[in-house]
């Protein structure tokens, strides 16, 4: 296996892909320049700026990294995209075409379902999904064998591309859209950052790989320490307060010198007691009393995508045994392939 964290040299081709195998179908010596950016909040999860020395029309192109290490060759690919010639120049010696380059979702995004697209209750969900990409995409999809049916007929809206519907149905089974470097579509499961394992360590020891730079941004303004939940049905009413007191809580009533608020008046809860109510106003407040944390940083290139753990040693920052899930990732394809990376993970404020 590699070790990331020695030196190396590091090369990069690029292929043209048969859009129907799915394969590299030849190999391209003009390509002069290529970035590519994952994110978990772009609508196709993932983007490249290519440039080449000729125009590729519209075609899919796939991006590796041939990496050297102690006489031995790894082949890693790092994207597959269809990318769109958008416009050229000539500087009197040499023709450069940049190119506009996105993941295979994008044939979900150009089309719309007809109108009325319905998927009848009791059919398999994912199952469902696959047969919508077999239908609109080119790309392969990569079948979960768990799944789940749908408990009501689910039908499209009219401004709804077959992307945003196919998203919108998977999430009935608590599924997402993922996507590999080969472009293969997937259906990975929701979870938790918690229950994710960190696939690699982040540390500033003196072999790491992580830059010095780290940003942390978070905001606690708006988190309560009081929550208030008032019931009333008919005759009935109860009130229950749950109040975060505790001095060692940096959003407490006691640090912060003051209350903020939150009130709940239309718990569904059906018809609790009175102690039932008081649990459910202390919930409350424990699920308010968290913040997210942004961390921005850089490292060298390593075998972390968006949507994995990782883990945060990097006690000059304060950071100390942090698990933080990757959300977007960018980088260039060349020497050094310094990869500037985002993750974010949650503190729990009361307990």
């Amino acid at each position: 296996m590699i070790d990331w964290k020695k030196s190396m040299k590091r090369t990069f081709e690029f292929y043209e892909v048969d859009a129907k195998t799915w394969k590299d179908k030849r190999k391209l010596s003009n390509i002069t320049e290529c970035s590519i950016k994952w994110d978990l909040d772009a609508e196709t999860l993932g983007s490249a700026t290519i440039k080449s020395s000729e125009s590729l029309g519209e075609s899919y192109i796939r991006t590796y990294m041939i990496a050297i290490q102690n006489g031995l060759t790894y082949r890693i690919p790092l994207g597959t995209f269809l990318v769109q010639t958008t416009t050229s120049s000539f500087d009197g010696k040499s023709k450069t075409v940049p190119m506009d380059a996105y993941t295979p979702l994008l044939e979900l995004k150009d089309n719309y379902p007809p109108l009325g697209y319905t998927v009848i209750k009791d059919q398999k969900i994912l199952e469902t999904g696959a047969r919508i990409c077999d239908d609109h995409m080119r790309a392969p999809v990569i079948v979960s064998e768990n799944d789940e049916t749908l408990f009501a007929d689910f039908t499209a809206n009219t401004d709804e591309t077959w992307l945003a519907y196919l998203k919108a149905l998977i999430a009935n089974a608590k599924y997402h859209l993922d996507i590999n470097e080969m472009g293969e579509i997937l259906f990975a499961p929701d979870q938790e950052t918690a229950s994710l394992q960190p696939i690699y360590t982040y540390d500033d020891s003196n072999s790491s790989i992580l830059y010095p730079d780290v940003e942390d941004e978070h905001d606690l303004y708006g988190i309560p320490n009081v929550v208030e939940v008032v019931y009333s049905k008919d005759s009935t009413y109860k009130y229950a307060r749950a109040v975060n007191d505790n001095p060692d809580s940096i959003t407490s009533t006691v640090s912060r010198g003051r209350e903020i608020l939150y009130r709940v008046t239309d718990p569904n809860i059906g018809d609790p007691t009175q102690e039932q109510l008081e649990q459910y106003a202390k919930q409350v407040l424990r699920e308010k009393s968290s913040v997210e944390h942004t961390i921005t940083y850089s490292h060298g290139w390593t075998p972390v995508r968006v949507g994995n753990c990782v883990r945060l040693d990097y006690a000059r920052a304060g950071m100390r045994n942090i698990k933080a899930k990757v959300i977007s990732q960018s980088f260039n394809c060349d020497a050094g392939c310094k990869v500037s990376e985002t993750a974010v993970y949650t503190i729990d404020l009361w307990r």
